[in-house]
């Protein structure tokens, strides 16, 4: 009998090939530590816990195989939160990592974590220590709602609202609820639209902050700030997410490709890029930004989206491919 189990589990083993193909593994080892600790750069000393959240997060939204990573920095974060349920940013003296700046902003931050957390439901109710942490997190984002505007603040100290960062809450609401088309997620995205979209303008301001209506706009925050709907799918565009897509690209892809030889190398952008199906876009960043993969450069994000890129069949652009 054990003969014909084994000769049956061949013939549907020959038969399902693609079922049993293995997910690409994502590798950090040149951010990660053994201690379970994720770096901003592989040349530095620094964590900030959202570009690890949010690294972790795309890789496994893409079929990467995170495993190696994600229980042992959930393990190491959890640890390290405070008791108001926020988190800080991290240093590295020697061996040991210690609280050395503030939260770039608390909003974004909790809601990365709280979705990431919320991917992984089995090891959730069987940790207490994970569900201590997601309790403590929701706590912690609801005491930065803005009720009168209905949008989150960045910070029990920093008092005003910013576009981007409700976004990223909105993504972990929608994403706890199920489904855009609840009411509560709609109720907060037009939140959003009423909060941030300049008609004037015909642009999504960066911030509550009154002087947004009159700076002038660089390319981060405010260039940026016009895509990032996209990264999330939010909805309340002034058009059609593919023709926004291309306006944006049109106005601002040659100056998007030269910021990684002075800034960083916005790979998020690359993956919206993907998303659009803009593919020539995507693999003229890999042509782009590789080169400075080592370097100050280059984020732990940008890693993962390249991962990502490349997982998926796309390699740099050709030296003769106009990418400006």
């Amino acid at each position: 009998m054990r003969r014909w189990r084994n000769a049956a589990l061949t013939l549907l083993l020959l038969a399902f090939p693609v079922a049993l193909t293995a997910a690409p593994v994502l590798d950090l080892r040149a951010f990660a530590d053994d201690s379970g600790a994720i770096m901003i750069l592989e040349t530095g000393n620094v964590i900030d816990p959202y570009f690890t959240l949010q690294a972790l997060l795309l890789a496994q939204e893409n079929g990467l195989d995170i495993s190696a990573y994600a229980s042992k920095w959930i393990d190491w974060l959890t640890i390290r939160q405070r008791l108001d349920g926020s988190f800080a940013r991290f240093c590295r003296t020697g061996p040991i990592w210690l609280d050395c700046r503030e939260a770039d902003a608390d909003d974004a931050l909790l809601a990365i974590w709280l979705k990431f957390l919320d991917t992984m439901p089995g090891q959730l109710d069987i940790q207490p220590g994970w569900r201590k942490s997601h309790n403590a997190a929701s706590k912690a984002l609801e005491t930065l709602l803005d009720k009168k505007r209905g949008v989150y603040l960045v910070s029990p100290t920093f008092q005003h609202g910013l576009f981007m960062d409700n976004l990223e809450v909105w993504s972990y609401q929608t994403a706890r609820v199920g489904q855009t088309a609840n009411q509560s997620a709609r109720k907060f995205s037009q939140a959003i639209h009423n909060t941030f979209w300049d008609a004037q303008s015909r642009r999504f301001l960066v911030s509550t902050q009154p002087e947004q209506k009159t700076v002038t706009p660089a390319f981060y925050p405010d260039h940026v700030a016009q895509i990032f709907p996209l990264l999330v799918n939010f909805p309340l565009l002034p058009n059609d997410s593919g023709n926004y897509y291309r306006t944006w690209m049109k106005q601002h892809r040659a100056l998007w490709l030269k910021q990684v030889s002075n800034d960083y190398a916005w790979g998020l952008i690359a993956y919206i890029a993907m998303k659009q199906n803009d593919k020539t876009s995507a693999q003229c960043w890999l042509r782009e930004a590789l080169p400075y993969q080592r370097t100050g450069h280059w984020t732990v994000t940008d890693e993962v989206v390249a991962q990502i890129l490349q997982s998926k069949g796309l390699k740099s652009a050709a030296a003769n491919t106009a990418c400006n």
